[in-house]
């Protein structure tokens, strides 16, 4: 099932003259954590505007939760972090969570046995009845968390969500994350730290220009095909023997050797070699990027490649 889903959704402003989305076609999965990457002015928050019914397309149609975006209805099931919110700074934070978890329709009951729950949840739990304007940018996150998470969505869209968290607090926001994810609700982020959307997406997109320009898993994007990384005991020259015999691309890197194949029959050509040699083999390991290398990567060539 498909909790998001757009159909050549595009957005013009200024009567045309800036195209903020082109033909945007996407679909996002339930029970996934998706990932919006993209530089400044891709149109990652004029989509997630669009998702929303805050701006209204130009063109093309969307659809949340199995309701077209023109429908409120699905609104109630969905939560939202805006990047750089403010919430009222005379308020304390169970006020806050109480207005706006009535504002998203929760019965006043339910939110008053909720809100410690969700206090709890973002390591507040001490902090209910001080006021925000006492609040650290990294407190201010985790509150928006919790206000995101006030009426029990099933869709969450949080945008830079761990802006301003150190780095245990940003572990504790991913293992969230995770286990809201194994509760089955779909996140939706959009983050610049690359690094924390590839610890925990699922699934990640690259958005440019107002087009989509990848799509897929963070396991696909970060491996290199048919490259592995050999670690071996000793024999760096018997290696760089057998690689030149079978005519095999061979780099050392760190005390490692990378060697490219064709297919995984000549990768284990390469090891029976090896172990006919008697050589120790530590570890045979498919290489990886970076997905911050992939995004520089794709983008870049994109830009190569335009007109």
């Amino acid at each position: 099932m498909y909790v998001v889903e757009t159909d050549n959704l595009t957005k013009y402003y200024s009567r045309g003259k800036i195209k903020a989305l082109e033909d945007f076609t996407l679909q996002v999965e339930k029970g996934k954590i998706f990932s919006l990457l993209g530089p400044n002015g891709a149109g990652k928050t004029t989509l997630i505007k669009v998702l929303l019914g805050i701006v209204f397309p130009t063109r093309g149609s969307a659809r949340i939760l199995g309701e077209d975006i023109s429908n409120p209805g699905a609104h109630s099931r969905i939560g939202y972090l805006a990047e750089n919110h403010r919430f009222p700074e005379f308020l304390t934070a169970n006020q806050v969570l109480f207005y706006y978890g009535k504002m998203s329709g929760v019965e006043p009951a339910l939110l008053k046995e909720r809100i410690p729950q969700l206090l709890k949840l973002v390591k507040l739990e001490n902090w209910g009845d001080t006021k925000i304007r006492k609040f650290s940018k990294g407190m201010m996150q985790r509150m928006g968390l919790a206000q995101a998470l006030s009426n029990d969505p099933d869709l969450l869209f949080l945008d830079e969500p761990t802006d301003g968290i150190d780095p245990v607090g940003r572990r504790e926001i991913r293992d969230l994350l995770k286990n809201l994810r194994d509760r089955g609700k779909t996140i939706f982020l959009n983050s610049h730290l690359l690094s924390e959307v590839e610890r925990v997406s699922d699934e990640v997109a690259i958005l440019k220009n107002g087009r989509l320009l990848q799509k897929g898993t963070v396991e696909d994007m970060v491996s290199v095909k048919q490259q592995f990384t050999l670690q071996l005991a000793e024999g760096y020259d018997l290696l760089q023997a057998l690689c030149a015999e079978l005519a095999l691309p061979l780099v050392s890197q760190n005390g490692s050797f990378i060697v490219s194949v064709r297919d995984d029959a000549q990768l284990n050509h390469l090891i029976d070699k090896l172990r006919e040699r008697q050589a120790l083999i530590r570890g045979i390991v498919p290489r990886k990027i970076t997905l911050e290398d992939f995004f520089i990567e794709v983008v870049e060539e994109k830009e190569v490649a335009a007109p």
